[in-house]
């Protein structure tokens, strides 16, 4: 057995020689994998057994005051992705940091051997994307001929895998982890911004045919997104030599609407054993961070990564180093101590080890110190969160403006001038709700056949002309001054259902209505110009298949709906479908949407907003071939169901 000496004063066994740890029971509660055999003739030699038993303890640099011992250390090559995903970074990318202030190659494997010295035997590359480093295939073969160090990890998108994993292989690696959300390939382009769905699915057979067992394929679940396809993944592993694991979505920054997009570890083992009854609890080491499960006979796994409804904080042993050099003791704190600086300062490997140290004796117990996971400053998503809302407002506004409909889409100018950080936004947001545009309620008199009154809509709560009766009468039309035609809507009401008395936003109580099987078709039209439809016809545009993709965002616009619009319900969907056709004569792309589903209220805004977002969506991915693109006709074309009874746009 091969054992060297490190600065410890103790054998470092290397690479190979020793198999898992001794037995102790895991966080789950399950038995932990007993001693290799190779472990067990280790202690039974005799120079073996004389260096185990009076090996050093664990090196105290690396040991928190809480006892844990980090022997995990996670390194971030890079910043750069190659992808372009919705809820990571906007499609321009972001803000790098500069190439000088980034590691390089040789500072890395520095601050990687000082780690292995002190006791870290697995090193995971991570980034961005760390397989578009140019020199990533070298810093494993660096990393390799480190003693002591027992798995060189990585975790990819998988887009580079294929073409560059023989060379990793040979250079030492010897773990992989492949990010994958979908196996969908339209709904991984819309995700992803770009095309690669074949070329991860390549990568991941690759692994399996150089003989990597399991190849870990990370899948973050998101509620609204890809927690139908949670069977898909599991029947994934029946053929292959996989360990899926299922991962708890993370919010931060304290966003309380991004946690109802969490799905936990117990709903999706419910969802999985309704399906597979037979699943079995499978046994897990000392400091796994993952519940692991197999179907019998497959040849594959699937594990839980339950970092928000069963944290595993107790048995961390996980450290992280940033791009820039900062190392992080806790994923989810903010601290960083910037080794990157100490380093380049002329700093002596004892006093990195000091700097090393004093930062992990003070870990926290847990999630960085705080029992409520909502005081997390990690990512200030909630500024995006709130630009979102300022959009779909304007574009509500853009697709009903004031002068044309009585929708009372007066957000967006205190929304952009009172950001939420303003102290004075909630009371802005109360007392200027009014209606700042004028429309008109034409009512029929029974004995003319065009008498009417113009009724001038004053600010919510002082409408004072003919509005004495809650209910219009059944002839009452809804038109605009500018238009020459009108639509029938019975029983319309004078009143804004959506705001109280005070003129303050108010959702629906809609406890007190029946069930009732409702549905809702709307429909929209995308006028491309001759040069991006035919691009579009041919498949040519380069982000991908348009029209699969917009299919797929007005499904998931369906589904998100209560999340884009303050005041609507929640509502489960029956069925939400989304067709694209093209309108050679108009150089058009025309989008019909329709929803279903049995409830208290109706599902005209989810059509509405899956016809939008299909529109946008096409004309997102056209833009760059031209601008000169028109949204037009977005309407509701049909509805049933309700108290108003059914409606058909002739």
């Amino acid at each position: 057995v091969a054992v060297a000496w490190g600065r410890r004063g103790g054998p470092a066994l290397l690479r190979g020689a020793v198999g898992t740890a001794p037995v102790r029971a895991c966080s789950s509660g399950a038995p932990v994998r007993a001693p290799s055999a190779t472990a067990q003739e280790v202690q039974s030699s005799g120079r073996g057994r004389f260096l185990l038993e009076h090996a050093a303890p664990f090196s105290a640099f690396l040991t928190d005051s809480f006892g844990r011992q980090h022997s995990y250390l996670r390194i971030s090559l890079t910043e750069k992705c190659n992808l372009r995903c919705q809820y990571c970074m906007p499609e321009e990318g972001v803000q790098l940091t500069p190439k000088s202030e980034l590691l390089t190659a040789q500072e890395i494997i520095t601050l990687a051997k000082l780690f292995v010295k002190e006791g870290v035997d697995k090193i995971r590359l991570t980034g961005g994307e760390p397989l578009i480093r140019p020199d990533v295939v070298d810093i494993v073969g660096q990393l390799y001929k480190l003693e002591g160090l027992k798995t060189i990890a990585v975790t990819t998108n998988g887009i580079n895998l294929a073409r560059l994993l023989p060379r990793l292989k040979e250079a030492g690696l010897n773990a992989i982890n492949i990010s994958l959300d979908t196996l969908v390939p339209a709904k991984f382009e819309f995700i992803v911004r770009r095309k690669g769905f074949h070329k991860v699915m390549e990568g991941i057979h690759k692994a399996t045919e150089l003989g990597y067992r399991p190849v870990k394929v990370n899948c973050v679940v998101m509620r609204g997104f890809n927690e139908d396809e949670l069977l898909a993944f599991v029947d994934f592993t029946k053929d292959l030599p996989l360990d899926v694991r299922f991962i708890e979505y993370m919010p931060f920054d304290g966003n309380k609407w991004n946690f109802k997009k969490m799905v936990s570890y117990k709903e999706m083992l419910d969802t999985i054993k309704q399906r597979w009854p037979e699943l079995e609890k499978l046994p897990c080491e000392a400091s796994s961070t993952a519940k692991s499960y197999k179907v019998p006979h497959f040849q594959g796994q699937i594990s839980f990564i339950t970092s928000m409804s069963e944290h595993f904080c107790g048995s961390c042993n996980r450290l992280r180093i940033t791009a820039d050099g900062n190392l992080k003791v806790c994923l989810f704190g903010n601290s960083e101590v910037s080794l990157r600086d100490h380093l380049r300062s002329g700093a002596s490997e004892e006093e990195l080890v000091q700097i090393i140290g004093a930062a992990v004796s003070r870990k926290k117990k847990q999630h960085a110190g705080m029992f409520n996971i909502s005081q997390m400053k990690n990512r200030p998503m909630i500024l995006i969160a709130f630009q979102l809302l300022g959009c779909v407002l304007m574009l509500l506004l853009f697709f009903f403006p004031p002068e044309r409909t009585l929708m009372p889409f007066l957000l967006c100018q205190d929304a952009l001038q009172n950001p939420p950080n303003s102290k004075q936004w909630g009371h802005t947001f109360s007392h200027r709700l009014t209606l700042r545009a004028s429309c008109c309620v034409f009512q029929k008199e029974p004995n003319s056949t065009f008498d009417t009154k113009c009724l001038e809509a004053s600010p919510v709560g002082q409408v004072s002309v003919d509005c004495q009766s809650k209910e219009a009468s059944p002839g009452s039309e809804i038109c605009s001054r500018d238009m020459g035609s009108s639509t029938s809507v019975p029983r319309a009401s004078n009143n804004l259902t959506h705001t109280d008395e005070e003129g303050r936003a108010a959702m629906v109580d809609v406890g007190g209505k029946p069930d009732t099987r409702r549905s809702a078709v709307a429909g929209a039209v995308v006028r491309l110009g001759e040069k991006a439809f035919g691009m579009v016809r041919q498949n040519q545009v380069k982000k991908g298949d348009v029209l699969a993709v917009a299919q797929i965002a007005g499904i998931q616009g369906a589904k998100l709906t209560s999340q884009l619009i303050p005041l609507c319900h929640n509502i489960p969907l029956n069925h939400v479908e989304v067709s694209l056709s093209l309108d050679e004569a108009r150089y058009a792309v025309v989008i019909r949407s329709s929803c279903q589903t049995r409830g208290k209220t109706g599902v005209e805004m989810e059509a509405l907003t899956a016809a939008s977002l299909a529109a946008l969506t096409v004309y997102d991915m056209c833009k760059a071939v031209t601008h000169d693109i028109v949204i037009e006709e977005v309407k509701l074309l049909s509805k049933t169901g309700g108290q108003r009874g059914d409606f058909s746009r002739v």
